[in-house]
């Protein structure tokens, strides 16, 4: 299928050059002939990158921040001397916002005039899929580069972000051209993301920038230019003046625990989609990871079925969830990228057909909040023809989207020299002992390490820690249906009440039932029944073509797991607290919940959970593992401040001391 260009791409002219020309802002990108040289001279030599690089210390990070992706050229730049320049275990991360991003054949196109980048630009356009409004996270070079793209207006995202910036590249189109970014907003934002030591470079010097600058604690100086820049201008963060109004603070339950010092070994409980994504975040960040798993190999439970799809439920409204769900879902995609595709994984699309009117209205609500090229509206002739079979009707169709074997996915995950899996070690009994925790089975040590991850699903529970957390089990059962040369037409996953898939080898997988009452996984009979009606719902013709009627189900294979689910179907993902001491030390919020008392979250020092991820793991583990990492380290987070706070364990704790009551 074609590229499909909308209004929330860059509308890009070309001229006789070959430079790509705003229509948005009337403005050029670059200037082709010395793109390179600006770029090396007011944003490299202006910052001093070239020592800071060479100064990092062991799994050191130095956190850039910009205003104005465009077409990448800072970004490769900076790569390209980070790698020349920084040891091999320091780390670049790299946080820019774009309001209308390039697509991916404009910015293939912009970037063939850099042939000496291409080292730097051709792994951006590999995972260059599924960038969609908000927090989209990209990984470089085995996780030693992160880039953060936020897409929107920097006016809108850098309120969101969660960062301590060390330096900044003011880019984006002039301020004659773009006066709404050039504000004191953005300059209070700027303010709030630096710390003492930050730098600042921008081409401009229009003098209310400067003042505004200035205003905003930054001390700015005016040097010579280069080209037909007569003056560029740097500056250093000196703090934010005495009149200039303070940041809200982060409320202490949800600010970042202090970082671990020590040996960076970390141990992961559960090697399923979420142990799995949180051990290859933290091997990416330099920690030896040991995964304990129970079981003999890793994907045995909930992450085990042959086919999971990636179907986004997104909210019209923005919903914490919903943000959750489109940065996962990027997230995920480009990880895939570097699996196997039509073996481990196919972007067929997923089709939710509009199977009733209440439906309907809600994806025609969903047509109208998002771009076409996340979403489309199909009618029942359209839905068909990229099916490949008849349906019950139209729908609501994501191209981007289609199924993953899940199993292959977590080992693509776990293989990396720095992760060691060691199976059948049953966790029972968490310690801390010291400086650290050790996972007992009974009276055998299995392991032990300063920081710990749980990632086991609903069994976290048997962790004190994670004890009263409000988890539920369902039990889901899929069925596993033979292909033959008639089912071999569907082209696409469609979900109604329940989902089927395109062929993966041999056959399809259907499903999924709800159970929330059994414990029982032997697969049944009944369900199996009740998968089938699920696929007479989505397609007759389907049916019909895989001869279900004359199908036994007690000989029809299958499978049974439990999902885990919270009660708002957000996962629960974070640094975990001492429940009875957060109680007390927050007693007063019972009273007044809008206080926001200073005293520090009595944190349990290096433990952490990933779980409650329900039947969309495939989209929120991933990018939950790199919410893990991004608190472990200090980092970026991967998310906006509010979605992190919307997962973070402990909202449960707090409503609880809120209500004036616990459990």
């Amino acid at each position: 299928m074609p590229e499909t260009l909308s209004p929330l791409h860059a509308q890009i002219d070309w001229d006789e050059q070959g430079r790509p020309h705003s229509r948005q802002y009337n403005d050029i990108y670059f200037s082709k002939d010395q793109s390179l040289e600006e770029t090396q001279y007011v944003f490299i030599e202006q910052n001093r990158l070239r020592e800071r690089f060479a100064a990092l210390t062991t799994n050191g990070c130095l956190v850039i921040g910009e205003t104005g992706f465009g077409t990448g050229l800072n970004f490769f730049c900076a790569w390209q001397l980070f790698a020349a320049q920084a040891p091999v275990d320091a780390r670049l991360h790299f946080v820019s916002v774009e309001k209308y991003p390039l697509s991916h054949a404009d910015l293939a196109r912009a970037l063939r005039l850099w042939p000496d980048l291409a080292p730097f630009s051709a792994p951006l356009l590999e995972q260059y899929v599924a960038v969609h409004p908000g927090f989209q996270r990209f990984s470089f070079d085995q996780g030693r580069v992160t880039l953060t793209l936020l897409i929107g207006d920097v006016l809108e995202q850098l309120p969101l972000l969660e960062a301590s910036v060390d330096v900044w590249f003011l880019d984006g189109f002039a301020p004659a051209k773009n006066p709404d970014m050039w504000t004191p907003e953005l300059y209070a934002q700027l303010a709030r993301l630096s710390g003492p030591g930050t730098t600042l470079a921008t081409f401009t010097t229009t003098g209310w920038v400067r003042r505004g600058l200035i205003a905003a604690g930054f001390k700015m100086k005016k040097v010579p230019g280069i080209g037909k820049k007569w003056e560029v201008m740097h500056g250093e963060f000196l703090g934010c003046p005495v009149d200039q109004p303070v940041p809200l603070p982060v409320p202490p339950w949800y600010a970042c625990p202090p970082v671990l010092g020590g040996p960076r070994e970390a141990l992961v409980i559960g090697a399923g989609l979420a142990g799995s994504a949180t051990a290859a975040s933290l091997a990416a960040r330099g920690w030896q990871v040991s995964v304990l798993e129970r079981h003999d190999a890793p994907a045995q439970e909930a992450s085990g079925n042959p086919q999971g799809v990636l179907y986004l439920k997104l909210s019209a409204h923005g919903t914490a969830l919903s943000q959750l769900i489109l940065a996962g879902f990027g997230y995920t995609r480009r990880w895939l990228e570097r699996l196997q595709r039509g073996h481990d994984w196919d972007a067929c699309g997923v089709l939710q057909l509009a199977f009733d009117d209440k439906e309907a209205a809600r994806q025609a609500r969903l047509a109208e909040a998002f771009d076409a090229t996340l979403l489309q509206v199909l009618d029942r002739p359209q839905a068909e023809a990229i099916a490949g079979v008849e349906l019950a009707s139209g729908g609501l169709y994501y191209p981007e989207g289609g199924w993953v074997h899940p199993p292959a996915l977590c080992r693509a995950q776990l293989r990396h020299p720095r992760i060691r899996l060691l199976t059948h070690q049953e966790v029972v009994e968490l310690r801390r002992v010291d400086s650290g925790w050790q996972a007992w089975a009974g009276d055998r040590l299995l392991a032990s390490a300063p920081l710990v991850i749980l990632a086991g699903a609903a069994d976290v529970r048997r962790f004190a820690p994670c004890a009263a957390l409000p988890l539920k089990r369902i039990r889901g059962q899929i069925t596993r249906l033979p292909a033959n040369d008639g089912s071999r037409a569907l082209a696409t996953v469609v979900c109604a009440e329940g989902y089927v898939a395109p062929a993966m080898a041999d056959e399809h997988t259907l499903g999924a039932s709800f159970d929330f009452h059994s414990d029982d996984l032997t697969p049944t009979e009944a369900e199996h029944r009740g998968n089938l009606g699920l696929l007479r719902e989505i397609s007759e013709d389907l049916a019909r073509r895989l001869q279900v009627d004359a199908m036994d189900p007690a000989g029809i294979e299958g499978r049974a797991a439990f999902r885990c689910t919270s009660p708002d179907y957000l996962p629960i993902v974070g640094p975990l607290a001492d429940s009875t001491r957060f109680a007390e030390a927050y007693a007063v919020l019972g009273k007044d919940a809008r206080q926001v008392p200073g005293t520090p979250c009595p944190w349990l020092e290096g433990l952490y959970v990933n779980t409650g991820h329900g039947s969309r793991g495939l989209i929120t583990a991933p990018l939950s593992g790199e919410l893990i990492a991004a608190w472990i380290s200090g980092e970026p987070l991967p998310v906006s401040r509010a979605v992190a706070q919307a997962c973070h364990p402990n909202r449960f704790m707090l409503r609880e001391v809120i209500r004036g009551a616990r459990r």
